[in-house]
């Protein structure tokens, strides 16, 4: 196996632990005939009335496949709300098991174009909605959510249309509203979101199985929470609203509702019929990275699955690891060297204020590790990119090219430098196989990546100065710099992983 087979076999096998139908089929099983028990993740639901199904995301039609071949004739019926065109994708790409059966009791209704909510998802939020309401004390509904389930359930509080709804999401957007902003304001105007499908199907058993691909995975904002209580108020709105001077010329409709809302939170409804599991994360995705690199003799260790912030910091926090343990093989690590690189490190670690990640911790750790093994670290999370050019790439694959060029710099910099005398191979992708508008996941690079693009006559910040990473990887011969893997029918945002290992 070379390097760049074994960073690919670890993406692989990250985004196998959290395919929707294996996933599901882990989590889940049914046990017991008299009275059948639905087990989650070592939680028992008896299930003694009847057994209904509803979903909505982007991974939620193998989520339902898989539900409703354990589930059997238990389910009496179910509603799905799955992007357009997801099933005629997924039948191209051969992914046949995360289709339903011809028979299937389960109805798929495909909508939100572009990610957007539109009357085709509003159809199918309502069919859902009616569906929670008729439910009795008796009955369970099992909830299957992953994320772009939340432009697939738009279900505005009457008497807001959607038009008018998403009319003020975009003018709240448009004057710089933050995601977690447009997030309350659409929460407090909906029916489902923020635990309204959990309230809706109350006195029914509700056991919601969720995908996440949200930073640190907060159950009330993945797909916008239906079936977790709301941490905000509509007071939490109308200080939104009031930020960017929305407040006045707001539809009538919207002033009804704002108006006439309790204007206490929500959260003390009674969530007692209510369980939320997690059953697949960037988290649980590297661990089995982890597992599988352990297996290959790496000394392995995860630094964060929560990376953010802007790709460029992003790239220089993976060059100077790099360096650190490269300084580390040549026995530099306690010199002058390994102490500048420890403190741009702290400094890097600050500036992109990555929640939950101990740094010092993780050095310590990376200080045991010995030189006698190769090392490998693993990372997740969603990084944002500053769009200044007009090329075609993504996030992944501009992360992939930053870090190849940073390698290179340091390389020329240090005289005598231990990068030289590593193999490295760094690897950056999305586990939904789809980096920004190409057919590209991400893409692989190393400390040779420049020189051979000066070969080819290619200059790399030209490229990286348009955006353009995409087109950069495509110049080489085989395009065995990207990483091409075809839609997975699944989303845990991203995943780098770094090998190395001494020459």
């Amino acid at each position: 196996f070379s390097r760049r087979e074994q960073a690919l076999w670890l993406f692989r096998s990250a985004v196998g632990s959290v395919c929707p139908v294996p996933m599901l089929k882990r989590a889940m099983k049914l046990q017991g005939d008299g009275c059948p028990q639905l087990l989650v993740k070592g939680q028992a639901f008896p299930v003694k009335g009847d057994l209904y199904l509803v979903g909505f995301g982007k991974a939620v039609l193998g989520m339902a496949a898989a539900a409703e071949e354990i589930l059997g004739d238990h389910l009496i019926r179910g509603i799905i709300n799955v992007p357009l065109g997801i099933q005629e994708s997924l039948q191209q790409a051969g992914l046949q098991e995360m289709l339903l059966k011809p028979h299937s009791k389960i109805q798929v209704i495909e909508g939100a174009k572009n990610n957007l909510p539109d009357p085709e998802a509003l159809k199918g939020a309502v069919a859902i909605q009616e569906l929670a309401e008729g439910l009795t004390v008796d009955d369970l509904l099992l909830v299957l959510i992953s994320g772009g389930g939340s432009a697939l359930l738009p279900a505005p509080i009457p008497p807001i249309l959607l038009e008018e709804k998403e009319k003020l999401t975009k003018m709240l957007a448009s004057r710089g509203a933050a995601i977690q902003e447009l997030n309350i304001v659409r929460k407090t105007l909906s029916l489902l979101k923020g635990g309204g499908l959990a309230q809706l199907a109350y006195p029914a058993q509700v056991v919601s199985l969720i995908l996440s691909d949200v930073i640190g995975d907060p159950l009330d904002i993945i797909a916008s929470g239906p079936t977790a209580a709301s941490s905000h108020s509509v007071q939490d709105c109308l200080q939104i609203l009031t930020k960017y001077n929305l407040l006045h010329g707001l539809p009538k409709s919207v002033e009804t509702v704002l108006s006439s809302s309790p204007t206490k939170p929500t959260a003390p409804g009674d969530y007692s019929h209510v369980r939320n599991i997690i059953i697949g994360s960037n988290t649980l995705a590297l661990d089995e990275a982890k597992h599988q690199a352990e297996g290959l003799g790496y000394a392995t260790l995860i630094l964060s699955s929560a990376i953010c912030g802007e790709v460029s910091h992003a790239a220089t926090l993976y060059c100077q690891l790099i360096r650190l343990v490269c300084l580390g093989f040549a026995g530099l690590e306690e010199g002058p060297l390994g102490d500048e690189v420890r403190g741009s490190l702290l400094q890097l670690v600050a500036e992109l204020e990555i929640p939950g990640l101990n740094l010092a911790e993780f050095l310590r750790a990376l200080r045991g590790l010995g030189p006698e093994r190769p090392v490998c670290i693993l990372a997740g999370g969603e990084t944002t990119v500053q769009l200044q050019g007009t090329g075609k790439g993504g996030r992944n694959q501009e992360l992939a090219l930053r870090v190849g060029l940073g390698l290179h710099g340091a390389q020329a910099t240090e005289t005598s430098s231990p990068l030289g005398r590593c193999e490295i191979i760094f690897l950056s992708g999305g586990t939904d196989g789809q980096d920004g508008p190409t057919e590209a996941a991400g893409a692989f690079c190393s400390p040779e990546l420049v020189d051979e693009a000066l070969q080819e006559g290619l200059d790399v910040e030209t490229f990286l100065s348009n955006n353009d990473s995409y087109t950069f990887f495509s110049q080489f011969q085989g395009g065995h710099h990207l990483l091409v893997t075809g839609l997975t029918g699944t989303n845990v945002m991203d995943i780098q992983a770094i090998l190395i290992r001494a020459m």
